[in-house]
């Protein structure tokens, strides 16, 4: 006796064939590694591997961004100059307008006589506005993130700010110490008369207020920008870092040789600083803190900030407590770098021999540098 299938026929009953197993080849052929497309659909070969991007430090930061062109270190930094240049002209030109606005009185010259806190805060703001003039530089010019200035993260680690700071304060306040234990230098120094109250406190004001963005912006342009743009043509750390202590000293004028040489020796350490943790934030902490310690006690003597003397002008002595106690500082900071990992090098802002994704109905146009 035969069972006859529910459709009316002899035949046996029919299963489904089981699925294939994982990895069989698919019905339209098996050609390595991916088969031959279906039927009217392109086909395109796998992308080429991406080789890692090699990890790069601090002052090769701009090779790091991929932008192509030796022209671009000299052009930003005509650019980093002419700005500088202009918003100094235009701290300049409002301050006179606000005299003439005020009836501030004028010195043999014309110019607009603020006296010694206001004159000081024109200074110091004129310096501080030289921070966007290096970031909207590296945007514009090297074409890459204004904050990799500031480190190999793209940002300030304001952590390790803060923790250079702790470290910054009690070396700054040692050299702050025994600079008023030495003998005054030759030609004397200004008379320590209090400058009252009311002047101290305005002075004070004033210096809390700027200080800290204009020692940051001469980080930013000597440690930052110069040291990047010249790391951008050679690898080598001395290299990168030798021109802007250079620079930096001659910028604060030509006093004592003594002077000079520890500037120099400031800007080196400060340089070498930034490239061994990855960052302007050390450099900056120590800038500040001395500035504030130094110019923070002028705002209490009479007088004290109409001065026009500098680190430039310093003596031998002066020297020989500056110096040791700026390395110490560096030294802890390296310690305390390796204690806690601070990252000292970046793993490249775009990946080295990227390609382009091969095109099809998931892929959409994109920008391209």
């Amino acid at each position: 006796m035969t069972t006859s299938h529910p459709s009316g026929t002899d035949e046996p009953p029919r299963h489904p064939a089981p699925p294939a197993p994982y990895g069989s080849p698919p019905p339209y052929g098996t050609p390595p590694p991916y088969g031959t497309p279906a039927p009217g659909l392109p086909w395109y070969p796998p992308p080429a591997p991406v080789p890692p991007a090699q990890p790069l430090p601090y002052h090769r930061m701009v090779v790091a961004a991929g932008a192509p062109g030796w022209w671009r270190p000299p052009l930003g930094t005509a650019l980093v100059l002419g700005g500088a240049i202009l918003v100094a002209l235009a701290v300049f030109v409002g301050g006179e307008i606000a005299g003439a606005v005020l009836d501030r009185p004028r010195d043999a010259d014309g110019n607009v006589v603020w006296g010694g806190t206001g004159d000081t805060a024109l200074t110091l703001l004129s310096l501080a506005l030289c921070i966007p003039v290096v970031l909207l530089a590296a945007r514009w010019v090297q074409r890459r993130p204004a904050g990799t200035v500031s480190s190999v993260t793209g940002a300030l680690r304001w952590r390790w700010l803060g923790l250079s700071l702790a470290v910054a304060l009690p070396v700054s306040a040692a050299i702050m110490g025994l600079s008023l234990l030495l003998p005054a230098p030759e030609g004397g120094g200004p008379d320590l008369t209090w400058a009252g109250l009311s002047p101290f406190l305005l002075g004070l004001a004033t210096v809390c207020l700027l200080v800290p963005f204009q020692a940051a912006a001469e980080e930013y342009v000597f440690r930052g920008w110069l040291t990047q743009a010249v790391g951008a043509w050679f690898r080598s750390p001395w290299v990168a870092v030798a021109p802007q202590a250079v620079l930096f000293a001659a910028a604060h004028g030509w006093g004592t040789p003594w002077g000079f040489v520890d500037l120099v020796v400031f800007g080196l350490v400060a340089g070498l600083l930034t490239i061994r943790t990855g960052g302007l934030e050390a450099a900056i902490a120590l800038h500040v803190l001395n500035n504030l310690l130094a110019m923070g006690f002028m705002a209490a003597i009479a007088g004290g900030l109409d001065t026009d003397e500098t680190a430039a002008d310093m003596d031998v002595l002066m020297l020989a407590v500056d110096v040791p106690l700026v390395v110490l500082y560096a030294a802890v900071v390296l310690y305390l770098a390796r204690r806690r990992g601070v990252r000292n090098t970046t793993h490249g802002l775009h990946s080295v021999g990227r390609g382009y994704p091969a095109p099809g109905p998931t892929t959409a146009p994109a920008h391209t540098r």
